[in-house]
């Protein structure tokens, strides 16, 4: 199609959405629909709240301004539309003592400079960090993609409760106290399973930590830590709350959704949960129906490799160097299943989808309103349903929501509005705590 041509359709596409401007999309042809949903999705600021990081991919012949293999790069964000990555400084647990800090440290430090590497020397033009949500707006408008900083896991701050100001300095502006196992600051949700746990809620450093991130005006995520350690965090913050990464309990039992007792704390505190597009957190027999079959074919097609296989909590125990190289061997595992995944795997277990995932809003639109809802990918760390498999099929989200009848104004609540609206809470709460007016 030549560019004369294009503009013409452009035109007459144009004229027919004005005339049908006030319709409802119910109403609307496939392609009118399509188009309708398009100009919604480019004219709202889409925030993907969790999207994990390998610093790896932050060097100079291996970068985001690349279009590399995982699933966030900017070329992908530019195809999909999303204009703003949280990029997670993620660090696994380990022992509570010095060696385990420093070493957590180390590699949350390295996490920092890996993303400030993206945004200052290799792709200037193209991103920009953000600290605030008037640099997200700024920046967005100015047609740079937008990145942001969260903490997974408080984990690298050890004992020293300074480094929560280091990391705030360095662009941090969300932080779980805890990821998978308990840590020196909060009990996790890992601890449901064998009801074991440490603290039982938040421990004496954790409280230091949450004072300390209110009067820096840094959001605290409760995507990871255990049912009390949240009801500590809710009684002892003096701001709203998020949850990073989770979605609906009641529709997915697992411990990393929350709960309708947890959602309507989370209401009344003014906080956000940000549904994730996780497959196993969205529907479990769906997710387990075909996980027990891709689990055979896997190891099917290992075999023949000669490639051992191992579950996610074995691979992250792994050192980073064997964690990288297993890995790249299941990517290439997984090129090898394709074919065979469509051929026997889809026509009898279909996946987890992006209609799926929307049901998750929906249901906590209906709990909690839909001012306390944002979206999620874990892209990364696990992360991905059908028709959202990557920051490249962003904008399937869009149109799912304009199916089911959301209009402009909430699509946009749910996509930045709502998590920004939290972040700007948060920090005006810590400006009347330096002020010594809380």
């Amino acid at each position: 199609m030549n560019i004369r041509t294009t503009t013409l359709f452009a035109v007459l596409l144009f004229c027919c959405l004005s005339c049908k401007q006030n319709d409802e999309p119910k109403d609307m042809s496939e392609a009118e629909l399509l188009a309708y949903a398009q100009a919604i999705h480019e004219r709202v600021i889409t925030l993907d709240t969790h999207n994990d990081i390998n610093v790896k991919n932050f060097v100079a012949d291996k970068n985001y301004s690349m279009d590399l293999d995982n699933q966030v790069t900017l070329p992908k964000m530019r195809a999909g539309g999303l204009d703003v990555s949280w990029l997670i400084v993620y660090t696994g647990q380990d022992e509570l003592d010095e060696k385990g800090y420093s070493k957590a440290y180390e590699n949350a430090m390295a996490k920092f400079d890996a993303i400030h590497r993206l945004t200052k020397e290799f792709a200037p033009d193209e991103i920009e960090l953000a600290l605030n949500s008037a640099d997200v707006h700024r920046i967005a408008a100015s047609g740079k993609k937008v990145a942001m900083i969260g903490i997974e896991n408080g984990y690298p701050i050890g004992m020293d409760l300074s480094n929560v100001e280091k990391f705030y300095e360095l662009g941090a502006r969300y932080m779980s106290l805890s990821h998978n196992g308990h840590s020196q600051l909060c009990d996790s949700n890992t601890g449901e399973a064998e009801d074991e746990w440490l603290h039982n809620g938040v421990s004496e450093l954790g409280k230091e930590v949450i004072k300390e991130m209110n009067r820096l005006g840094m959001m605290i995520d409760v995507s990871h830590p255990s049912k009390k350690s949240m009801q500590d965090m809710i009684e002892l913050s003096k701001a709203p709350l998020i949850a990073s990464h989770s979605s609906a309990r009641a529709l997915c039992d697992h411990s990393r959704n929350l709960d309708d007792e947890q959602l309507q704390l989370l209401k009344e505190n003014g906080g956000v949960v940000q549904t994730v597009a996780f497959r196993s957190y969205l529907k479990k027999e769906k997710s387990e129906a075909r996980a027990d079959l891709m689990k055979a074919l896997n190891e099917s097609i290992a075999a023949e490799m000669g490639f051992e296989l191992l579950e996610w909590a074995e691979v992250r125990q792994l050192d980073e160097e064997a964690r990288e190289a297993y890995i790249e061997k299941r990517k290439l595992l997984r090129e090898k299943a394709k074919d065979r995944v469509v051929a026997e795997i889809d026509p009898v277990a279909p996946d987890v989808n992006v209609s799926d995932f929307v049901d998750h809003i929906d249901y906590l639109v209906e709990k909690m309103g839909l001012e306390h809802v944002g979206i999620s990918s874990d892209f990364d760390g696990g992360g991905g349903v059908e028709g959202w498999e990557d920051a490249s099929e962003t904008f399937h989200v869009t149109l799912e929501l304009v199916k089911r009848g959301y209009t402009e104004e909430e699509i946009s609540m749910l996509w930045s509005g709502n998590l920004l609206r939290v972040l700007d809470e948060v920090q005006a709460v810590a400006k009347k705590i330096q002020a010594g007016e809380v």
